[in-house]
């Protein structure tokens, strides 16, 4: 399985919805923070699976929390670039591509 990295942006997007969650219920943001979780686990064992999105990225979806982990990946690593929120606008996180 591939290394997990995170972009200093896409960690913050993640640090931020879990505060958020834990503002509403701890519970919930335990279940977000295992959603995150899952989708590194399957970017990693399987990062071709996913479709490809926007500027050679991939990303998995989550229909539950409703965000998108984008992602570059090699056969090392895969690198998220956004925990993205569907809410806000598509590619946003484009220019954070310059430090992958």
């Amino acid at each position: 399985m591939r290394t997990v990295q995170y972009h200093p942006e896409a960690r913050a997007e993640f640090l931020h919805e879990v505060e958020y969650y834990a503002g509403i219920s701890p519970r919930l943001a335990e279940h977000y923070d295992r959603a995150v979780h899952t989708a590194e686990t399957q970017a990693a064992t399987t990062p071709e699976t996913w479709p490809t999105y926007k500027h050679k990225t991939r990303r998995v979806v989550d229909r539950q929390f409703k965000f998108s982990l984008v992602y570059l990946h090699n056969e090392n690593e895969v690198y998220v670039v956004a925990v993205a929120p569907a809410k806000r606008k598509p590619g946003y996180w484009r220019v954070r591509l310059s430090d992958a």
